[in-house]
């Protein structure tokens, strides 16, 4: 048994309207299913939804306050006046200030542009840099993914002389700046039909306003900014990006081309992932460790050294952000250890000096991840004592709710339910943890603690095919919205499995039907899934969650998985026989179970047979429980760990050493409830492999005759024997004690004598001649075995066991 890692919840289709969506555009059942799930029912609109086209953007007019915006820059342009393009230092900002950089170029305009610093200045407009703008003579501020809380700031620009056109697409305040114009499709009472707009989006409908017909060379640099921004790719969006896609294939803006350079994506087709993991994090990464003014740059030069100078400075400038980050949560895991050693806080406070704020949010998002709880994560200034923090959430725990409770201890908060920042005294930290999670204790339930992965379909292997996913990719761009479609494929038989990368910290797994002993099979990959590789025994069928991708080499095509998540409902035996130190494997794999947070709530135990208990190792200085297997109680407790324990509730079960009977195991099995069974059988000695046939029997006694007596532990005399029988000492042994045993031959003192008329005696007779059939087929079964029948043979003890649990239940 491996856990998934989230529920998994199959969504459902109104099969009529996808059956009719299917019929009318000639899609695949599946295709018409998903179109479905994300709201598309109409066919015109699944038409623009797979097309995309130019002429499914809306009037920029429709936008409240277009026309005064319009107005007041072509008044500007015709007095040649000077303009600012105030930004913002993340990947949305920085695209929106190069889109409105390569316009007003192109409409001759007199301007400069100005990002704030953001450890210096911080989000948004700010008083000092409208005294700047002032000081270098700008009439007109432009501000762009920013501005719509900046009434105070307008106000001062007004006062100072400048006039401001707002674009922005955050959520407005109750009160908005007095602007000449205010560009915002959230704005109460704008009749503008897509509200959801990144704020590139949003210039770009001012480019298109001005214009007079959209720009479409402008398309790839308001593709990056509408992805790394997470909005959502449906209506205006989806057209952007997938347009913005088609032209970035051979794109015309040299810095475009030297990021795809930097980021590996050159020579291949380049995706809405490639934006969102690839160029997003080198643009985000000047403005989180520098100045986004590189960004800008790089997004508007026309020289292609410095394109590719700044490139290479991006890259470096990411791989240091992702060190910092690296380290960062590195610390964040001690801390959390230290100051939670229990984990029984629901929500995750940690704090420290010195921490870069620029990356606090990824750190925080790195930590929910891990634990799936809300995340705070907070830089304190050493000097003002002051926490600046950065929050990242769950469904069912509102951060900005939370937040509004704890406001007397902030000093600032911002954010929405799954995002937030905010500012406190380092003195007041311990009450703001108290008081996180007493609203979580308050909030959360249990099953809120459980991540959910949405599933579009269960499917078929056999349906798996190049033709069906190149019909999945017309629903692409994939991104916030529209996720790549995700299926479950259940019981498939693991053919081979193995570790990719440098590090091993990649899985790939050949998948095929588990009824079938040949046929098909699809490779999976799962990315960062290296350390499953031994969580997943040979004979297991596993489901899979993921989605499906091709994989192109030498010209060949073939389906391809990327695993998202995966579970294997059935208890998995292990074949760990010849396996050496298997107490110490026991312990790195359910180290690493933990480390993964495997939902099991067991505990390890390791079981000996009942005869010899302690013949490998210390009981009391193991850390799991130690049983014995026994005919009639199933399972004995052997140390203080064990007899504080119930065996039943044994995630992980060791069967350390070989049963004296098969009864043993059998009776052990019944009362087994674990995940994983892992059968060493450490102890099993080749001496007592077979049972020797009657002949050699009758050839051993007969040179017991001609000896007649000898001193005991002195067989000497027998070694011609053994070597023509090819017989060990211990099947020697073995035939003399039989021999004792039916009195044909007889120890006296320190020597044996042979009985030489004995009373004709069976075989069985000999209670060590009937251990030694038992043990003949203990070993067929558990030794001689091979994985597949050794695992069916323990699977089906573990069914009966279940079977009968139910009958008693009914």
């Amino acid at each position: 048994m491996l856990h998934s890692k989230a529920k998994w919840n199959i969504g459902t289709v109104d099969s009529a309207i996808a059956d009719r969506l299917c019929e009318e555009l000639g899609l695949h059942p599946v295709v018409g299913g998903l179109l479905v799930t994300r709201g598309i029912t109409d066919i015109g609109e699944a038409e623009r939804f797979l097309k995309g086209e130019k002429d499914h953007f809306h009037d920029p007019f429709l936008l409240d306050g277009m026309e005064e915006a319009v107005r007041r820059i072509r008044q500007a342009l015709q007095a040649n006046e000077k303009i600012r393009v105030y930004g913002d230092y993340d990947a949305d900002g920085v695209s929106s200030t190069a889109l409105m950089t390569h316009l007003l170029r192109r409409l001759g305009a007199d301007f400069d542009t100005y990002i704030p610093h953001r450890a210096l200045e911080g989000y948004g407009l700010n008083a000092k840099a409208i005294e700047l703008a002032k000081e270098s003579g700008v009439t007109l501020l432009i501000t762009v993914d920013t501005g719509i809380s900046a009434v105070e700031q307008v106000a001062l620009a007004k006062e100072l002389g400048i006039d401001v056109v707002v674009t922005d697409h955050h959520e407005p305040p109750e009160w908005l700046p007095d602007a000449v114009a205010v560009l915002n499709p959230k704005k109460p009472g704008c009749p503008y039909p897509f509200k959801q707009l990144a704020g590139v989006g949003v210039a770009f409908k001012l480019a298109h306003a001005l214009l007079g017909e959209p720009p479409l060379d402008l398309l790839e640099i308001a593709a990056i900014g509408t992805v790394a921004d997470l909005m959502p790719l449906l209506g205006e969006n989806r057209s952007i990006v997938k347009l913005g896609l088609d032209r970035m294939q051979k794109s015309s803006y040299i810095g475009i081309k030297a990021l795809l350079d930097v980021s590996g994506v050159t020579g291949k087709e380049v995706t809405a992932t490639h934006l969102g993991f690839s160029l997003a994090p080198r643009i985000n990464a000047s403005g989180r460790l520098d100045h986004a003014e590189d960004a800008v740059m790089l997004l508007t030069t026309d020289n292609k050294e410095e394109a590719e100078h700044i490139a290479a400075s991006l890259d470096e400038l990411n791989k240091e952000r992702q060190r910092i980050v690296e380290e960062m949560t590195g610390q964040a895991l001690e801390k959390r250890a230290i100051q939670d050693p229990d984990a029984r806080d629901q929500v995750i406070v940690v704090a420290e000096e010195g921490w870069n704020v620029g990356v606090i949010g990824i750190v925080a998002a790195k930590l929910l991840e891990r634990y799936y709880r809300p995340v705070i994560v907070l830089g304190i200034d050493p000097e003002t004592g002051l926490a600046k923090g950065s929050a990242r959430s769950i469904p069912g725990f509102d951060l900005y709710r939370a937040l509004t409770q704890c406001a007397g201890l902030l000093d600032h908060y911002g954010g929405h339910q799954a995002a937030a920042g905010m500012t406190l005294h380092r003195d007041r930290l311990d009450e703001f943890r108290q008081a996180m999670n007493a609203a979580a204790d308050e909030w959360l339930t249990e099953d809120d603690l459980v991540p959910v992965q949405n599933v579009d379909a269960e499917f078929a292997l056999e349906d798996v095919t190049v033709e069906f996913i190149r019909q999945l990719e017309m629903l692409a761009p994939f991104g916030m919205a529209n996720p790549s479609p995700r299926f479950v494929l259940s019981g498939l038989r693991v053919q081979e499995k193995r570790a990719l990368g440098k590090d091993r910290q990649h899985l790939k797994l050949m998948l095929a039907k588990p009824e079938a002993a040949e046929g098909g099979t699809v490779e999976a990959i799962g990315f960062g899934r290296g350390a499953y590789l031994d969580l997943i025994s040979a004979t297991a069928k596993v489901d899979i969650l993921g989605e499906f991708g091709i994989n192109e080499w030498n010209g060949v095509r073939k389906p391809q998985i990327l695993i998202h998540d995966m579970q294997i409902p059935q208890t998995q035996v292990f074949d760990w026989r010849g396996a050496k130190q298997a107490v110490q494997k026991l312990e790195e794999v359910t180290e690493e179970l933990r480390r993964i947070s495997d939902r099991n709530g067991g505990y390890s135990a390791i079981v000996v047979d009942a005869d010899s208990p302690t013949r490998q190792i210390d009981p009391d200085r193991l850390p799991c429980g130690l049983w014995a297997m026994d005919v009639r109680r199933g399972a004995i407790p052997l140390n203080a760990v064990a007899k504080q324990a119930v065996f039943e509730e044994a995630s992980d079960v060791l069967l350390l050493s070989m049963p004296g009977q098969l009864a043993s195991l059998e009776k052990l099995l019944e009362r087994c409830e674990a995940s994983r069974i892992y059968a060493a059988f450490a102890d099993w000695d080749r001496d007592y492999a077979s049972v020797p046939s009657r002949d050699i029997f009758k050839a051993l006694y007969q040179a017991v005759i001609r000896q007649n007596n000898w001193a005991i532990g002195n067989a000497a005399f027998l070694e011609p024997v053994r070597r023509k029988l090819g017989l060990s000492e211990g099947l020697i042994r073995f035939m003399l004690n039989v021999f004792e045993e039916l009195e044909f031959i007889v120890r006296q003192g320190e020597t044996y004598t042979a009985v030489s008329s004995p009373r004709k005696r069976d075989m069985n007779e000999s209670e060590a001649y009937q251990s030694r059939l038992k043990r003949s087929e203990v070993e067929q079964m558990l030794v001689y075995s091979n994985a597949q029948q050794l695992a069916e043979w323990i699977s089906d003890k573990l069914e009966a066991r279940a079977t009968r649990t139910m009958e008693g239940i009914v």
